[in-house]
């Protein structure tokens, strides 16, 4: 993964999925029609395969952060604690090295990602480090989890495309957002550094092509924890987008190593 300056347009991406507030509902009270699934409205391509740009905070993602470094993040004084007892051996012998590839960690870590369409109204997103793959579902797939499902390390996602329709037409014109809940107790960074069963994790997807050709997807995602954290907690991820397959190598988790 390369190094390059953080630059002003990702900037801009955080701030725009921070002020992009418009619904699908207030486009279909205009005289929006809806289309016939989540895939026909796309109006954006994410398919294919891109590779995480570290562009900050790179000593703590391409290097295993030490014990108790939890610079930037607004843990609870309950957050500090738990991240202090973090110990990595104990998480492989209750087999859970897997706490740093939950949906709400797993973007940050090295490595590549692969989305595709599973069906209509689900966007597949799998993941090479830790072998992961989340399920972004939009409409009534996503509106609900079945009742009694148990929490998972990827929880439930519900997609929505931000901005649907207009007057006369269904075609979205913003965003994904992504909202996901139900979630496993898992890591924010993988020295230990908690997010709780109650966390939401809200995700905002843009693309966008460089004059050069290189096209970019950048994510911005957004943490929020009564438990562990005293406000949300927003970073942003690029990813280049890259031949197919080129590089892709599925690993395990590991509790111990950066990826």
């Amino acid at each position: 993964m390369a190094r390059v300056p953080f630059s002003g347009r990702w900037a801009a991406a955080l701030l725009a999925a921070a002020l992009l507030v418009q619904t699908d509902a207030d486009a279909q009270g205009r005289g929006g029609t809806a289309p016939a699934s989540a895939r026909a409205a796309a109006p954006r391509d994410f398919a294919g395969y891109w590779v995480a740009v570290v562009t900050e905070h790179w000593h703590l993602r391409m290097m295993m952060p030490p014990k108790g470094d939890y610079a930037m993040l607004p843990l609870t004084p309950d957050g500090r604690k738990t991240a202090d007892a973090w110990d990595p051996a104990k998480d492989k012998a209750e087999g859970a090295e897997c706490r740093a590839y939950g949906a709400a960690g797993v973007m940050r870590i090295p490595g590549r990602l692969r989305i595709h369409w599973a069906d209509d109204n689900t966007l597949q997103l799998d993941t090479d480090s830790g072998t992961q793959t989340r399920l972004l579902r939009f409409g009534a797939a996503g509106a609900t989890a079945p009742a009694g499902a148990a929490s998972d390390w990827q929880g439930r996602s519900v997609a929505q495309w931000q901005g649907l329709g207009g007057r006369g037409g269904g075609r979205a014109t913003g965003q994904l957002r992504v909202v996901t809940t139900n979630m496993r107790p898992g890591y924010l960074r993988k020295n230990g550094v908690p997010y709780s069963e109650n966390a939401r994790l809200e995700e905002f997807f843009e693309t966008f092509t460089e004059p050069s050709g290189d096209s970019w997807l950048v994510v911005t995602s957004i943490v929020t924890d009564p438990r562990y954290l005293t406000q949300p907690y927003a970073t942003t991820y690029p990813f280049k987008k890259i031949g197919d397959r080129a590089g892709w190598d599925p690993t395990p988790c590991r509790a111990d190593e950066p990826r």
